[in-house]
């Protein structure tokens, strides 16, 4: 199943690679989405919010959330065109998404778990 949110195939890809790790790779991706999160949201900086969000873009990509990594390219694309009020609106677009998609990972690490 693919949605606007998470491409099922990219984690039934990674279940089928990363086996035994896979839950350890889930909890990775979560803990440092939530770093990257409180990292947008601390700095005002575009260039480094340019690199945090290529770096959140590059995990939420690997790991299937589509919306996700599509918000980040958005931030790290036009951090330095955008005003700080549309910074701070994107920024709350890129932690509502987190906020959607992060339910579906901790879904999937505790099925992981338990088969």
């Amino acid at each position: 199943m693919t949605d606007k949110h998470v491409d099922r195939e990219v984690l039934d890809a990674l279940r089928d690679v990363m086996e035994e790790a896979y839950p350890d790779l889930l909890d990775t991706f979560l803990n440092d989405s939530e770093s990257r999160l409180h990292a947008l949201q601390m700095t005002a900086d575009a260039s480094a919010l340019s690199e945090v969000a290529h770096s959140f873009k590059g995990s939420a990509s690997n790991m299937g959330a589509v919306r996700l990594a599509e918000l980040c390219q958005e931030l790290e694309a036009q951090a330095r065109d955008k005003s700080p009020a549309e910074i701070v609106k994107l920024v709350a677009e890129i932690s509502g998404e987190f906020a959607d998609v992060r339910p579906v990972y901790e879904d999937e690490r505790q099925h992981a778990l338990t088969h």
